[in-house]
């Protein structure tokens, strides 16, 4: 069976969920990222800042389009220096302005995926992948991009299913 490694930034607290505002204790992505790890026991890797976006959802969004129109590489608390170990390497996150939060490039432009098969997971309110496929072509030098999932926020606690079926087809 093949191994495989989520790599995953999530975001809990306020997030815009259905049209409206709700306080999320674990984010939508960490849920889905917890289902693939479930299905096919897959390693996980959490991407997280050193400055942490405002609790603020509006705020959140406004750092965010900042970020993106700067091509900011947030500093990251910690990285993966390899995914060699991997043959699959599924690359999940929020729908933020279109594509993965600028701290998710960070990862991804630190690491050699020659030969890997990769996989866009995005947890959205309305956008679906969006540009995820595409960065990941642009990111993951050298890799094979594969099916991706859109996952809609607001059921990602309600998608095991979905995820995990996803999850056995493209990754075992």
């Amino acid at each position: 069976m093949a191994k495989t490694l989520v790599i995953y930034y999530s975001r809990k607290g306020e997030n815009y969920v259905n049209g409206s505002i709700k306080n999320l204790t674990k984010g939508n992505t960490e849920i889905c990222a917890e289902y693939i790890k479930k299905a096919v026991g897959a390693d996980t890797f959490e991407i997280e800042t050193q400055k942490a976006y405002s609790t603020d959802y509006t705020q959140c969004t406004v750092e965010a389009k900042e970020e993106l129109k700067n091509n900011a590489r947030p500093e990251l608390v910690k990285m993966l220096d390899s995914v060699a170990e991997y043959d699959n390497i599924v690359v999940a996150g929020p729908c933020w302005w279109g594509t993965y939060p600028c701290a998710v490039f960070t990862q991804l432009e630190a690491l050699d995926f020659s030969g890997k098969k990769v996989f866009s997971l995005m947890t959205h309110e309305g956008s679906g992948l969006a540009g995820a496929p595409g960065a990941l072509k642009k990111y993951c030098k050298g890799a094979i991009v594969g099916e991706g999932l859109a996952i809609h926020g607001a059921e990602a606690s309600s998608s095991e299913a979905k995820v995990s079926a996803w999850a056995e087809k493209n990754l075992k």
